[in-house]
């Protein structure tokens, strides 16, 4: 199965690549990704900024906030874009704890201090968490032990990027469910986990992944079956599926959309014509 995912995902890269992908300006193309994958992204943790309230945001700042939204929402979404722009800029750079611990620095910048202004033992950005941590359900290990393991996973997925060995893909989603159990964020793990694995992706010149919130449960129990079942398989396959679907999607919506545009303008065209020659006939 795996392997017919990765001829597909192969095949349809080269497809967007011509379609869409390279049919823009780079920074438009950027900019498009950038607030998709913002507002998806940040909608999972529990955001309520819709895309286009998003794209609003990047395009205005705080001062077009949307009504009926927060301004830690605010400062979380444009946290966010400040993140993954530093991240785009340092694609040449291997994945190191200097990296991994700046990028959280730039997410967490505006919010980390009001989410634990009341704990016992406050973080900040940058810093590794001083307490063990838990999510939903899931208690995570000893974060002594945990955060120990940091340098060890960054170093054998750099090498895994080196190498040309293995698909990147499959390097992204193993990064990912490891990084997600090693927690060594206070918060912010999620969003970190997904922004690495773009960083990932684009290194290998592969179009980014963006979950969609509404397949936040199907992640999540992906996720989930790396405890369950000791397996990433399922996370690996459900990247793949993720990003094929979405290729598909916006190469038909391209399709579609240029198709319907040229028939509508032959039909006005056709529609023109025909009253002009009943205005002669007449």
């Amino acid at each position: 199965m795996k392997g017919t995912l990765i001829t597909k995902y192969d095949e349809l890269v080269s497809q967007y690549k011509k379609i869409v992908s390279d049919k823009f300006s780079k920074q438009d193309f950027i900019e498009y990704n950038e607030i998709l994958f913002s507002a998806h992204s940040c909608a999972i943790e529990g955001n309520s900024f819709s895309v286009d309230e998003t794209r609003t945001l990047k395009e205005k700042g705080l001062g077009m906030i949307p009504q009926g939204k927060t301004l830690l929402e605010a400062f979380e979404m444009l946290d966010h874009f400040q993140a993954y722009e530093f991240l785009l800029k340092n694609l040449d750079k291997p994945l190191s704890e200097e990296l991994l611990k700046e990028t959280h620095r730039l997410l967490t910048e505006h919010t980390l201090s009001y989410r634990t202004q009341h704990d016992e033992h406050p973080s900040r950005p940058g810093e590794y968490t001083t307490v063990d941590m838990c999510a939903g359900d899931t208690i995570f290990g000893d974060h002594k032990e945990l955060i120990k393991r940091v340098p060890l996973l960054l170093k054998s997925t750099q090498e895994a990027i080196d190498s040309d060995g293995v698909h990147p893909m499959i390097i992204a989603a193993k990064f990912h469910g490891f990084y997600e159990y090693l927690h060594p964020f206070r918060d912010g793990n999620g969003r970190i986990g997904r922004m690495f694995t773009n960083f990932i992706l684009l290194k290998k010149e592969q179009p980014i992944l963006i979950i969609p919130r509404e397949k936040r449960e199907e992640y999540i129990s992906a996720l989930k079956f790396i405890r369950k079942e000791a397996t990433d398989e399922y996370l690996i396959d459900f990247f793949f599926k993720t990003a094929i679907n979405r290729m598909q999607s916006e190469i038909q919506d391209k399709n579609n959309m240029t198709h319907n545009f040229i028939h509508g303008m032959n039909f006005m065209q056709t529609k023109n014509s025909t009253s002009k020659d009943d205005e002669i006939e007449l």
